[in-house]
């Protein structure tokens, strides 16, 4: 997992996986939607294992979620709930670039 994110390093839709202090972090970048950068918790909270930025990106009705590639469970991007289970979910961040780097809630990851 990276822990210094630069601009260049994000994947058109798709997903990094990146530290964020001891916290394990998933960032996609959608290129030309209305949001194009979000940060959501990496762990699948149904395995435990640390694979979300590493799910498939689904969008249904202008949702965007991601798929978990192990139990298949959508995880929406906005807001982190489960789309199976909406009891279920993970931590979502503020997210943007600054100055080239990827700045995820007040901490610069750069």
């Amino acid at each position: 997992m990276a822990e210094r994110l630069h601009r260049k390093d994000l994947v058109p839709h798709s997903g990094i996986a990146v530290m964020l202090g001891k916290e394990p972090v998933a960032v996609f970048w959608l290129p030309g939607h209305d949001t194009e950068l979000y940060a959501i918790g990496h762990t699948d909270p149904f395995s435990g294992s640390e694979v979300l930025a590493h799910g498939i990106l689904c969008e249904s009705q202008g949702i965007w979620s991601v798929a978990s590639p192990l139990y298949k469970q959508h995880f929406r991007l906005d807001t982190g709930r489960c789309i199976e289970a909406p009891e279920v979910g993970v931590d979502v961040w503020a997210v943007r670039v600054e100055q080239d780097w990827v700045q995820i809630g007040n901490i610069l990851i750069g």
